[in-house]
C-alpha cells in the first residue's frame, strides 16, 4: 500500500513540477521574443529614418555606414531598397525569396515586425521590413534580417536552469511525499501487524500513537480493545487450565471410591456395570489430560508468535538441534506399542549432511509421540515409517503410514479441536492429538501437513525452518541424502 500510495503522490508531484516548469519556460520564451522585436523593431525604425533623409537628398553614404556599422555590430544583414537603387550589408543579398517577398509587400505600404516565438533549438533567421515615405508616396523600404543566435542562447540557459531548478523541486516533493507517506501509513501499518497478532496470538503491544491526529485515536482504542480480548482469551485459557487441573482430584477420588466399590460387589452383572463407568472415568481422564497439553501447547504457541512478532525479545528462542536422534529416542519407546498394534515400524536412516532445526527436543518429542500413537491408534497393522528430511529451506519430520489414511476434506479438519473421522469413532480417542501437534510444532516455528501416502495412508510431516549451521555426521548417520 505505501509504494501505490507513493507511486500517486510522486505522479501528481511531477504533473505539478511540470506544469510550473512549463509555465515558465513558455514565459521566458516571449520575454526573450518580445525583447528582441522591440530592441530590432526600434533599430529598424531608426535605418528607416536615415533612409528617408537619404531618398530625400540623394545622399546614401550616410545610409551605407548605418548599415555596415549596424552589421558589423550585430551579425545582422540590412537590404534597403530605393527608387534608383538598393543598398546591402551585413551579406544579406537582395535576390533571397523571404527578402524579395518583403520588399514587395513594403511597397503596398505594409510593415511587419512581429517575430515569431523562439525556441531553444531552432535554427535560422527571420526577416522585418517596414517601408518608408511621405504621406503620399512610398520611397523605399527597410528589410532587417533578424539573427536570434545570442537570444537563442540566453533561453538555453533558461531553460537549463529552469531544468536545473525543477529536479531540485521534484526531488524535494518527491522527499516530502515520501515522509508524508510513512508518516500517514506507519501507524497503519503497525495497526494491520498488531490486528495479525492478536489473530494469531491473542495478544497484542502497545501501539506508539504517531501519525494524524485520527490514526492516533484509532491506535489508542485498538490497544485498549486488545488488552481487553487479550485479557479475555487468557482468562478463557487460564480457566480451561484451572478446571482440567482441578478436576483431576476428584476423579482421582472418585477412580478410588469405584475400586473399593468393586469389593463389594457379587453378581457379573454389577462387575459389568462398574467396569464401564470405569471405562468413562478413565475416557474423562484421557480427555482432560488431553485438555491440560493443548493449554500448554497453545501457550507455548502464544509466546513463539510474539517472539516472531518481536513482542517479547527477552525471551530466549530454542537453540537449534538435530532433529533425528529425537525420533530415534521415540521409535524406539514406541516399539512395544507398536507391537501390541500389529503395526511395523521402519526408521528411515539419518540424513547426510545432518541438518538443524530450531526446536525444543522435549516439545518436538512429544509431536512424534502424538503421531506415532495415532498411526497405532487408526491405522493398525500398517506399516508406520519415520524418517528426518530436508528440502530446500525446510527439515521435514515425517511419520507416515500404508493404512486407510484421511480424504482431503477429513484432512483439512484433522487439527480441528475435538474431531474425529466418523469411521473411527469406535476408536478410543479426545481427537485432541493433531491439534496438539500443530500447536506445539507453531510454538517452534514450524508447522503441520497432513497430505496422503504413497500409494495410500497417511503423511504427517511437521516442517521447521532449516537452521543454518550444520552438525557433523553423527555415529547413527545412514546413507540417504536429504
Amino acid at each position: 500500500m505505501r509504494l501505490r500510495v507513493l507511486g500517486v503522490l510522486s505522479v501528481l508531484c511531477l504533473v505539478v513540477v511540470f506544469l510550473i516548469s512549463g509555465t515558465i519556460l513558455s514565459s521566458a520564451s516571449r520575454e526573450l521574443t518580445q525583447e528582441l522585436q522591440i530592441n530590432r523593431a526600434a533599430s529598424l525604425n531608426r535605418l528607416a529614418q536615415v533612409a528617408f533623409d537619404a531618398a530625400s537628398d540623394g545622399d546614401t553614404a550616410r545610409l551605407q555606414r548605418e548599415m555596415d556599422t549596424y552589421s558589423g555590430l550585430y551579425g545582422e544583414g540590412i537590404v534597403v531598397r530605393l527608387q534608383q537603387q538598393t543598398l546591402v550589408s551585413g551579406g544579406l543579398g537582395a535576390d533571397r525569396a523571404d527578402v524579395q517577398e518583403a520588399l514587395s509587400v513594403a511597397r503596398l505600404n505594409v510593415s511587419s515586425t512581429a517575430l515569431e516565438p523562439l525556441e531553444p533549438f531552432g535554427t535560422g533567421s527571420q526577416v522585418i521590413f517596414r517601408p518608408f515615405g511621405n504621406a503620399s508616396q512610398v520611397l523605399g523600404a527597410v528589410v532587417l534580417d533578424v539573427d536570434a543566435a545570442t537570444a537563442r542562447q540566453k533561453l538555453r540557459e533558461r531553460w537549463l536552469g529552469v531544468g536545473v531548478a525543477s529536479l531540485a523541486l521534484a526531488a524535494i516533493l518527491l522527499f516530502g511525499a515520501a515522509r508524508v507517506t510513512s508518516w500517514v501509513l506507519r501507524p497503519v501499518l503497525r495497526l494491520n501487524s498488531a490486528v495479525n497478532e492478536l489473530g494469531r496470538t491473542g495478544r497484542a503491544g502497545l501501539l506508539p500513537e504517531a501519525g494524524p491526529p485520527e490514526l492516533r485515536e484509532l491506535s489508542r482504542s485498538f490497544t485498549a480493545m486488545a488488552h481487553t480480548v487479550s485479557a479475555s482469551m487468557e482468562s478463557q485459557r487460564q480457566l480451561i487450565a484451572d478446571a482440567s487441573h482441578q478436576l483431576r482430584n476428584p476423579i482421582g477420588a472418585l477412580r478410588l471410591r469405584l475400586d473399593l466399590l468393586q469389593l463389594e460387589l457379587k453378581s457379573a452383572r454389577e462387575h459389568d456395570a462398574a467396569e464401564r463407568a470405569m471405562a468413562e472415568l478413565e475416557r474423562v481422564e484421557e480427555i482432560l489430560d488431553g485438555v491440560l497439553k493443548l493449554a500448554a501447547a497453545e501457550h507455548r504457541a502464544s509466546e513463539g508468535s510474539l517472539r516472531a512478532f518481536g513482542s517479547q525479545a527477552d525471551q530466549p528462542a530454542a537453540e537449534p538441534v538435530d532433529p533425528y536422534p529425537v525420533l530415534q529416542g521415540e521409535v524406539e519407546r514406541a516399539a512395544p506399542l507398536a507391537e501390541q498394534a500389529g503395526c511395523r515400524l521402519v526408521l528411515a536412516p539419518a540424513p547426510r549432511p545432518a541438518v538443524l532445526a530450531a526446536c525444543k527436543p522435549a516439545e518436538l518429542a512429544q509431536m512424534v509421540r502424538e503421531l506415532l500413537g495415532n498411526a497405532f491408534k487408526y491405522a493398525p497393522g500398517a506399516t508406520v515409517a519415520a524418517e528426518v528430511r530436508s528440502v530446500p529451506g525446510r527439515v521435514i519430520v515425517d511419520v507416515s503410514d500404508d493404512g486407510p489414511g484421511l480424504s482431503e476434506a477429513e484432512r483439512a479438519s484433522a487439527a480441528t479441536r475435538f474431531w474425529r473421522s466418523p469411521r473411527h469413532a469406535s476408536v478410543p480417542g479426545t481427537g485432541l492429538g493433531m491439534t496438539i501437534v500443530g500447536e506445539l510444532a507453531a510454538a517452534n516455528g514450524g508447522r503441520l501437513v497432513l497430505a496422503e501416502a504413497a500409494p495410500h495412508g497417511l503423511s504427517a510431516r511437521i516442517e521447521f525452518p532449516i537452521h543454518t549451521a550444520q552438525l557433523l555426521p553423527g555415529p547413527h548417520s545412514g546413507e540417504k541424502n536429504a
